[in-house]
C-alpha cells in the first residue's frame, strides 16, 4: 500500500493518487514493525523527525482484524427509507 506524509502524520493512500512524495509498504504488522524499528519512514520521506506512525497503525490493525468493525461509517438513512422502515415494523 502506499504512503504519505500530511501534516507530519503518515497516511495511507488507498487511491495511490494522493500528492507528495510516496513510499510503498507491505499490508502487514511485521513490515510496519519493522520500518518504524529501522526509521524507514523518516528516511524514505527525508523527514528530520519521525512522523506521526499511530494512524497507519490503526489502519493496520483493523485490516488484520478479522472482528473489526468497518472503517467507514454507514450512511444515514434518507427520510423515505426510515419511514418504509418503520412502517415495516
Amino acid at each position: 500500500m502506499r504512503i504519505v506524509v500530511r501534516d507530519g502524520r503518515l497516511v495511507v493512500d488507498e487511491t495511490a493518487s494522493l500528492p507528495g512524495r510516496g513510499a510503498w509498504l507491505t499490508p502487514s504488522m511485521e513490515a510496519f514493525e519493522s520500518a518504524v524499528k529501522r526509521r524507514a519512514f523518516r528516511r524514505a520521506f527525508r523527514l528530520d523527525s519521525d512522523p506521526d506512525s499511530q494512524e497507519l497503525r490503526d489502519h493496520l490493525v483493523a485490516r488484520t482484524t478479522p472482528d473489526a468493525p468497518p472503517r467507514v461509517p454507514p450512511r444515514p438513512l434518507a427520510q423515505t427509507e426510515q419511514a418504509d422502515r418503520h412502517m415495516d415494523n
